[in-house]
């Protein structure tokens, strides 16, 4: 890395502007054109400095209010099949796998996000119904204390 690598990353970590050259704006930004500002988060991305260049949504600017995990109690000798199946659901942006705790049963996870608590607990529900798994709970974030990615 050099030190147009380090002014892309910090420049670009702070939010690209929403335009229908972002790239070019970018470079324009450091001082870099537009092909080298492709050319080096390429770069930056293969050799894993980035592990990913993403855009993310303000989820509550949109509506989206309700944010629940939710935890099931699967056999360990299901985790594969099931884990497909809930990752498969639209509504559902996480889902991993746990090792079982003492006094906590649960070893899969999805994370759900919708309009309302009724609704996560309606995907809750249909994504039982589709694995088959009936031992879960749906957990809600009360609030959000924090939303950013690693900076440098």
């Amino acid at each position: 890395m050099d030190e147009y690598d380090l002014r892309l990353i910090r420049a670009a970590q702070e939010g690209i502007e929403l335009t229908s050259r972002p790239y070019r704006a970018l470079g324009e930004e450091i001082g870099i054109s537009e092909d080298e500002v492709m050319d080096r988060l390429r770069g930056l991305v293969e050799a894993g400095v980035v592990r990913r260049f993403a855009a993310t949504i303000g989820h509550r600017a949109l509506g989206i209010v309700a944010n629940a995990m939710i935890v099931w109690s699967v056999p360990p000798e299901e985790t594969e099949r099931v884990g497909q199946i809930m990752a498969s659901f639209d509504q559902v942006t996480h889902c991993y796998e746990r090792p079982f705790r003492e006094g906590w049963p649960y070893n899969l996870y999805t994370m759900v996000h919708s309009h309302s608590r009724e609704e996560c607990e309606d995907i809750a529900a249909k994504i039982s119904l589709e694995t088959e798994i009936v031992e879960y709970q749906v957990l809600f974030s009360e609030r959000e204390f924090k939303k950013t990615g690693a900076r440098i």
